[in-house]
C-alpha cells in the first residue's frame, strides 16, 4: 500500500469516528488511557475476533433485560427492565440504543439501586439532560431516557459502582394490531445498523443525529444482552391458534379466558424482534369501541373493519413499480427473502398489466426506462435481474423512491402501486416521508419490511403517507404465505374517500389524513372530547358502492390506555404535518413537547430522567462512559455489511495512525466512500471531535 493511500484512509477514518460517532470520541480517548478493556470500559465498533484469533473484548458493563407484557382487550402494557451490571473495577457510565414500537407511549422511568426505588420524572429534553448531567458530575446515580425517533430510544445510566447491578425499568403502552381476524404484538428488541447519508452530514445538526442514532456493533457470537420476555395475554375472548414465528415459546392456561407465554429457552439474545399471534376461539370478537375519562376529558378508541369483497374477473389493469434494496444490510437471509418476494410478486402480473422494477444500494438501477407491459418475455427479463441481485453497498433509497414515485400518467385514475422491498435501516427516514408526502400523487406505496429488525416506524410512516399497508417477512419461510396475502389484498378496490363524523358531541380525531383500507384491514380511530355521547359515523367508496358503518358511542368499554394512545397518535399526525410543509420544524417541536408533557410522554422534545439524591461515587474517582453494543439481527451477514471478508476487532482507543487501517462499514455509516474523500471528511471529523469536547469529558471527577 503506498504512503499516499495509507494516508487517505487515515483521514477518511478520522472521519469517520468524528462525524458519526462524534458523541463517542472523548470515549474512545479514555479507553485509551485506562488500557484495560475491562476496568476501562472498552468502545466497541464493528467487531470480531482479533487478526491474531483472540477474542474481542467485552464491555465492561453486561445488559440483561426482562420484559413483562400484559395484553388487555386491544393494548399491550410493557415493563421493560434492563440490568445494568458492572463487571469493572471503576466508576462507570453506560449508554444503550434499543427499539420500542413506533406507536407506543413511553410513561414510566424507575431507577432501582439496591432497596432504593427513584421515580423518574418527564421533562423537555434539553432540562433532563441537563438534570442528568449535574448529577453524573456530582457522583450521584442517575438514570436518563431519551427518544432519537418514535421507535428509537436510548437509556444512560451514570455512576455505577465497581460490581454493583443497577436496573432501569421503563413502561410503555401500544396497541394490539389486528388484520383478518389475526392478532398480533410485536416487541422489536435491536435495532440494525443504521446507514448514514453523507449528504446528512452537512450541518452541525446532521452531525448530531447521527451520533445519535449510531452504536457500536458486537462481534458475531459475543455473549451479551439477554432477553427473558413473560406475556400475560387477556384479549377479552378465548385465544386460539397462539404462535411466536420467530421464537420458541411455552404457553400455559392461567384462566378460562387468559394464557400465560414466556420464552421456552427462558432467556434468549436480542438479535431479533419478537412477535405473538392469536386468533379467537369462537367466532371473530368485536373488539370496536373503548374509552377513557381523565382530566375532565374524554378519551374513545374505536376499530372499524369494514367488509370488502371482489368479484372474480373485475380487478383493473394495474401499474406495478417493484422497488428492490440490495444494499449490504441485505446480506445473508434478509437479500433470499426480497428476492424470493419479488419472483414471487412477477408471477402474479398479467399482461393487461404494466411494471418496473428499480434497484437500489448507493447506486440505482431500473430495469426498463419506463413501466413496460407484463408480456412474457418482459416478466422473464425481470426474473434474471431479480435472480442476478447481490447485496452490498450503502442504502441510498431516496433516489429510488423518487424515481418510483415518478408518474408518466398523473391524470390517470387507474391503480398505480409500489412496493417497496426493505429492511428500511437508514438514518434519514424524514426525507422519506417528505419525498412522499410532496410527490405522491396518485401512487399507493406499499411497504414489506425484510429481515429479523426491520426500521418498523419508517415502514409504516412510509406506507401511511403514502396511502398503502405495512407487511414484515421475518424469515424466508413467510415469504410465500405474506406476500401472497398482501398481492390478493392489492388486487381488491380499497375502500377510498373515507370520511369520519360524529353526530352528538364534537372530538378532536386522529388521524386526521385517513388512509385508504383494502380487505380486512381496520381503521383505527382515537378522539378526546369533553363528552362521549352520539355515534360516530365512517364512510367511503368501494369501488363505485358506497359504504358507511354507524357507531354508538355509548357503549365503549372502559380502557386504561386510550388517553396516552390518543396523545401518541397526534404526535405522528404533528410529524406528518412536518413532512408535508404544513408546520414549520419549530412549531412541530414545540407541539411535540406540549404533549408529551401533559401526558407524562417520552418524545423526541420529552426525556424522562431519575436521580438518586445520595451521592455515591468517592471524590477523586474517574468515571468512564461505555456506549454497549448492539448484537448483529439474526440474518444478517457480517460480511457483506462492512463490505470485507475478514473484519477484525476495531481498535478499543484512540485514532488510527497512518500506518493502521480500519475497517468501514458500507451499510452501517455508508462512510466507505469517505475513505477516499479524505480531505474533506478531515474537516468533518475535527468538527464531530469538537463538538464531542463541548459535551463534556468522559472523565468527571468530583
Amino acid at each position: 500500500m503506498s504512503a499516499d493511500t495509507r494516508r487517505r484512509l487515515a483521514i477518511g477514518a478520522i472521519g469517520l469516528v468524528g462525524v458519526v460517532l462524534g458523541s463517542l470520541a472523548a470515549a474512545q480517548a479514555q479507553a485509551a488511557d485506562a488500557g484495560d478493556p475491562a476496568a476501562g470500559g472498552a468502545l466497541l465498533l464493528q467487531a470480531r475476533d482479533n487478526k491474531d484469533g483472540t477474542p474481542a473484548a467485552l464491555p465492561a458493563v453486561r445488559l440483561g433485560t426482562d420484559m413483562d407484557v400484559i395484553v388487555n382487550g386491544p393494548v399491550m402494557r410493557v415493563r421493560m427492565t434492563q440490568a445494568f451490571r458492572n463487571t469493572s473495577k471503576g466508576w462507570m457510565e453506560a449508554t444503550y440504543l434499543y427499539p420500542l414500537p413506533d406507536d407506543g407511549a413511553v410513561d414510566t422511568l424507575k431507577m432501582v439501586v439496591g432497596q432504593r426505588v427513584i421515580v423518574g420524572h418527564i421533562k423537555r429534553r434539553a432540562e433532563a439532560r441537563d438534570i442528568y448531567e449535574r448529577a453524573k458530575a456530582q457522583g450521584q446515580r442517575s438514570g436518563l431516557v431519551e427518544a432519537d425517533r418514535p421507535n428509537l430510544f436510548r437509556t444512560n445510566v451514570a455512576n455505577v459502582g465497581p460490581g454493583e447491578t443497577v436496573l432501569i425499568s421503563i413502561e410503555y403502552q401500544a396497541p394490539v394490531r389486528q388484520l383478518g381476524g389475526e392478532y398480533a404484538m410485536r416487541l422489536p428488541l435491536v435495532v440494525g445498523p443504521r446507514y448514514v447519508p453523507p449528504r446528512s452530514l452537512t450541518s452541525s445538526a446532521g452531525l448530531a443525529d447521527a451520533a445519535r442514532v449510531t452504536a457500536p456493533l458486537a462481534a458475531p457470537g459475543a455473549p451479551l444482552n439477554p432477553v427473558s420476555i413473560t406475556i400475560h395475554l387477556a384479549p377479552g375472548f378465548v385465544p386460539a391458534n397462539i404462535i411466536s414465528p420467530y421464537h420458541r415459546i411455552r404457553v400455559v392456561d392461567a384462566g378460562p379466558a387468559e394464557r400465560t407465554i414466556t420464552l421456552a429457552m427462558g432467556e434468549e439474545p436480542a438479535d431479533r424482534d419478537f412477535e405473538l399471534r392469536w386468533r379467537s376461539a369462537s367466532a371473530d370478537p368485536m373488539l370496536s369501541l373503548f374509552r377513557q375519562a381523565i382530566g375532565g376529558q374524554q378519551y374513545v378508541m374505536a376499530t372499524i373493519t369494514p367488509q370488502t369483497r371482489v368479484e372474480p374477473g373485475k380487478v383493473a389493469p394495474r401499474e406495478m413499480i417493484f422497488v428492490i434494496d440490495n444494499s449490504g444490510s441485505m446480506g445473508g437471509g434478509s437479500m433470499d427473502a426480497a428476492k424470493q418476494s419479488l419472483l414471487h410478486a412477477l408471477g402474479t402480473l398479467r399482461p393487461e398489466d404494466t411494471f418496473n422494477v428499480i434497484r437500489f444500494d448507493n447506486t440505482m438501477t431500473q430495469l426498463f426506462e419506463q413501466p413496460t407491459p407484463a408480456s412474457v418475455e418482459q416478466v422473464e427479463i425481470a426474473r434474471k435481474f431479480t435472480a442476478g441481485l447481490e447485496a452490498a453497498g450503502g442504502t441510498e433509497m431516496l433516489p429510488a423512491l423518487k424515481a418510483a414515485l415518478v408518474d408518466g400518467h398523473p391524470a390517470n385514475k387507474g391503480v398505480r402501486q409500489i412496493v417497496f422491498l426493505t429492511d428500511g435501516d437508514l438514518s434519514d427516514e424524514k426525507d422519506m416521508m417528505a419525498e412522499i408526502a410532496a410527490h405522491g400523487g396518485r401512487s399507493r406505496v406499499f411497504m414489506v419490511g425484510i429481515g429479523s429488525a426491520p426500521n418498523n416506524y419508517l415502514m409504516r410512516r412510509m406506507a401511511e403517507a403514502g396511502r398503502g399497508t405495512y407487511t414484515n417477512i421475518g424469515e424466508g419461510n413467510e415469504v410465500l404465505a405474506k406476500m401472497t396475502a398482501l398481492l390478493d389484498r392489492l388486487k381488491t378496490p380499497a375502500m377510498h374517500d373515507i370520511a369520519v363524523r360524529v353526530e352528538g358531541s364534537p372530538l378532536d380525531l386522529t388521524p386526521h389524513d385517513l388512509p385508504d383500507l383494502y380487505a380486512g384491514e381496520p381503521l383505527v380511530l382515537l378522539g378526546k372530547g369533553d363528552d362521549l355521547k352520539g355515534t360516530l359515523v365512517v364512510s367511503g367508496m368501494i369501488g363505485d358502492t358506497r359504504w358507511s358503518q354507524r357507531v354508538d358511542l355509548g357503549q365503549a368499554a372502559a380502557s386504561p390506555a386510550v388517553a396516552r394512545l390518543w396523545a401518541s397518535r397526534s404526535i405522528a399526525d404533528v410529524e406528518a404535518e412536518r413532512w408535508s410543509g404544513q408546520l414549520e420544524s419549530a412549531a412541530a417541536d414545540e407541539k411535540i413537547a406540549q404533549l408529551g408533557l401533559a401526558y407524562d410522554l417520552v418524545t423526541t422534545q420529552t426525556s424522562l430522567v431519575a436521580v438518586d439524591e445520595t451521592s455515591a461515587r468517592p471524590e477523586g474517582a474517574k468515571l468512564t462512559s461505555e456506549d454497549l453494543p448492539l448484537l448483529l439481527p439474526k440474518g444478517w451477514n457480517f460480511d457483506a455489511l462492512l463490505g470485507h471478508d475478514a473484519p477484525a476487532a476495531a481498535p478499543a482507543a484512540g485514532l488510527p495512525d497512518a500506518e493502521q487501517q480500519m475497517d468501514l462499514p458500507q451499510t452501517a455509516t455508508g462512510f466507505l466512500g469517505a475513505v477516499w474523500r479524505g480531505l474533506a471528511m478531515l474537516v468533518l471529523g475535527v468538527v464531530g471531535l469538537v463538538a464531542a469536547r463541548r459535551r463534556g469529558r468522559v472523565e468527571v471527577s468530583r
